[in-house]
């Protein structure tokens, strides 16, 4: 199969004006593990489906996420504090989907549905009951799922950490798997380590630096974070303020690794995001949904100055309108447009391909790469269609190609 583009977009280099890309499957057979076979402009070699005034791109990658949230959609508003947002979302899941389980399932299928229509194809996601793994693999969606673990007053760490192994092993075949903590003020420090020692070759993800609140709790033990612990019944005496700020305090606990995941960093300061690019770790920024919890805009331009590699995630229904990447990327713009658009672009594909363990087989346009092909309308009087793309695109106006 061949197809032709107004625009085609291989991410690692230019977008190529009147480009085509011809894909062919294992043994010669269309669809089945489809592949790029080559790329190039002008004519192309044989007869081809010609898309007309699209941009073709890689599918998009939404490094993180909580699809098993869904349900909340529209539940949670938004907070003037990450305290009082999460106070919020913990009475929601106290009440519980009037729907129950059925309900839940059913949203998230929707949701996992509206990612793959809007041309995402990988994920990261978060996972405390793995459920998400049978809807991921039934929507056509591939990636990695973190389960998620907390325990601030865990008394076994051991066990814990050995019993979500158990569980995520007996996971459907067609995803990746790692276990993986929480946030520095949901997970206690002998946790995390076992977490990260057991860990292996699976990548580790983490909240990190989200919040002021989150910041003054390493810092001084003290503060909304302290209180909440304290209302929930799980706060220890035996905890030991780090007085440290949150790199500092992953380093020490041994989290702090090459490809790990630190998800959100609002908070961070330029020493931790240098420690990060030094560690090989991923920055995933969230921006909608920091807004939406209150804990302020991430620091997008320190995120891509410090040289770490910057991948991106929606987070859930619970803090943000959509899952859909192309609206995110239109929020990085707002926030930051001193950023260069392929910068963006390559946070949204590559990157995040990457940092998930996909780089050999998503991300770019490059012959051996997977077909996982996105086309989005691009109006005539479009010249950038870069800057396009990252300035607001509509639902409708993208679709899945292979």
């Amino acid at each position: 199969m061949i197809y032709r583009a107004r625009w085609v977009l291989p991410i690692d280099r230019p977008p190529i004006a009147g480009g085509w890309i011809e894909t062919q499957g294992a043994g010669g057979a269309v669809n089945v593990d489809e592949r790029i076979t080559r790329i190039g402009g002008g004519q192309p070699p044989a007869a081809a489906e010609d898309l007309g005034d699209v941009a073709l791109m890689p599918g998009l990658v939404n490094a993180h996420t909580h699809l098993e949230l869904a349900w909340m959609a529209g539940l949670v508003p938004p907070a003037g504090s990450m305290d009082e947002w999460i106070r919020a979302l913990l009475a929601v899941r106290r009440a519980g989907p009037s729907g129950g389980e059925a309900e839940v399932r059913a949203a998230m299928t929707q949701a996992a549905r509206e990612m793959r229509e809007t041309g995402t194809v990988l994920v990261g996601d978060i996972s405390n009951s793995l459920v998400s793994p049978s809807v991921l693999i039934a929507g056509g969606i591939g990636g990695v799922v973190f389960h998620e673990l907390l325990g601030f007053a865990q008394a076994d760490v051991v066990a814990a950490v050995r019993d979500a192994w158990v569980r995520v092993e007996a996971q459907p075949v067609g995803l990746r798997y790692s276990v993986v903590a929480h946030a520095p003020y949901s997970v206690s420090p002998a946790l995390f380590a076992e977490i990260a020692r057991r860990a292996g070759d699976a990548p580790l993800s983490v909240h990190l630096g989200e919040s002021a609140e989150e910041v003054e709790f390493l810092r001084t033990g003290r503060g909304p974070f302290r209180t909440l612990l304290e209302t929930l019944d799980v706060w220890t005496d035996e905890w030991r303020i780090p007085a440290c700020e949150p790199v500092t305090y992953m380093a020490d606990l041994g989290y702090l690794v090459e490809g790990a995941l630190l998800v959100h960093g609002v908070h961070l300061t330029d020493d931790g995001l240098e420690r990060i690019r030094r560690a090989k770790a991923v920055l995933v920024t969230c921006p909608r949904s920091n807004l939406w919890v209150g804990a302020g805009p991430p620091r997008l331009s320190h995120f891509f100055a410090s040289g770490a590699p910057v991948a991106i995630g929606t987070d859930s229904l619970a803090s943000a309108p959509t899952l859909n990447m192309f609206d995110e990327l239109a929020e990085m713009r707002r926030l930051a447009p001193e950023l260069a658009a392929p910068t963006l672009l390559q946070s949204a594909t590559l990157r995040g391909a990457v940092a998930l363990g996909f780089g050999r087989d998503y991300g770019t346009l490059a012959p051996g790469k997977r077909a996982a092909l996105v086309a989005v309308d691009v109006p005539p009087a479009a010249r950038d269609v870069e800057e396009y793309l990252v300035s607001g695109v509509s639902a409708g106006a993208i679709r899945r190609v292979a």
